[in-house]
């Protein structure tokens, strides 16, 4: 592995014979990771199998926007590619560190300044993955359009494949599709970190936050927001300095299930139907 991991750094770095340690650490339920540490620095690496090379391509991309475009720390790409038959993604390393006292204030700002950027366009110029699972970002002019036929769709196809949800579901999310217009207000197309959950963020050692693992394409800041909420893990004070710096549409809280209907098909397609149940109710609700 160390073999491995040396011809990488060989390829990105000008003196990867400096290295000092190299050092499992966690890179969550998919992925294999380690920290190097070389002079002055430390990085983060991880890998997978060559066929996965699309993910870590797509999220070298994604990661590229975010610090082109968002004032939130990222990782910075260091290096991508296939060597020995194994896909990877080489970034910098970012230290924990404590909270700052206005850390969700300044969380909830430089994220309304990120949903702030947008585009012509719902989607983005290339797809990418939503976990493991392949996300398509086909670019449609209504958000509407977007979540059916982007978001959605594909998740309830797969799901329909794999056989873990009840046809009656189907006919139900055909009665909302009709109604999606009329629920959620118009927005322009917002820069989204696209898989913003408590996992995927970090208190760095400046005291902010740091966000990773992103799925970006431009799409409905509410979405964001609203997978913020599904799992839980941020302060009301990050919502409401948010609302301050770029206020939301009323009604706001009442449409958050709609817009999570898409992670919960995700979880749904990941690890079973035992995430049905909140789909169900959510169709009850608006069908």
């Amino acid at each position: 592995m160390n073999e491995f991991i040396h011809e990488i750094l060989a390829k990105h770095l000008s003196h990867s014979e400096n290295t000092l340690s190299i050092s499992s650490v966690s890179g969550g339920c998919i992925n294999n990771a380690y920290k190097i540490e070389i002079k002055d620095s430390s990085l983060f690496l991880k890998w997978n199998r060559e066929e996965l090379n699309d993910m870590f391509a797509t999220e070298s991309k994604g990661l590229d926007i975010l610090n082109t475009e968002s004032k939130l720390q990222s990782p910075e790409v260091i290096g991508q590619g296939i060597i020995e038959g194994k896909s990877y993604l080489l970034t910098n390393w970012i230290d924990k560190g404590a909270q700052a006292s206005n850390f969700w204030k300044d969380f909830g700002v430089n994220l309304a300044f990120q949903h702030k950027k947008s585009a012509a366009h719902f989607g983005l110029d290339h797809n990418n993955f939503i976990g493991s699972l392949r996300q398509s970002n086909k670019q449609h002019i209504r958000w509407s359009e977007f979540f059916i036929n982007e978001r959605l769709i594909p998740q309830l196809n797969l799901a329909s494949k794999k056989q873990l949800v009840p046809t009656d579901l189907l006919s139900q999310f055909e009665l909302l599709y009709g109604r999606l217009e009329d629920l959620v207000p118009d927005e322009k197309p917002s820069l989204l970190h696209g898989d913003l959950w408590s996992g995927n963020f970090m208190i760095e050692k400046s005291g902010f936050a740091a966000i990773f693992d992103p799925s970006v394409h431009y799409g409905h800041r509410e979405t964001e927001l609203s997978f913020t909420k599904l799992f839980g893990g941020f302060s009301p004070e990050f919502y409401d300095c948010y609302h301050e710096a770029f206020p939301l549409e009323s009604g706001f809280d009442e449409r958050v299930d709609i817009h999570n209907l898409y992670p919960l098909l995700v979880h749904v397609n990941l690890f079973g139907s035992s995430y049905l149940s909140g789909i169900i109710n959510t169709l009850k609700r608006y069908t």
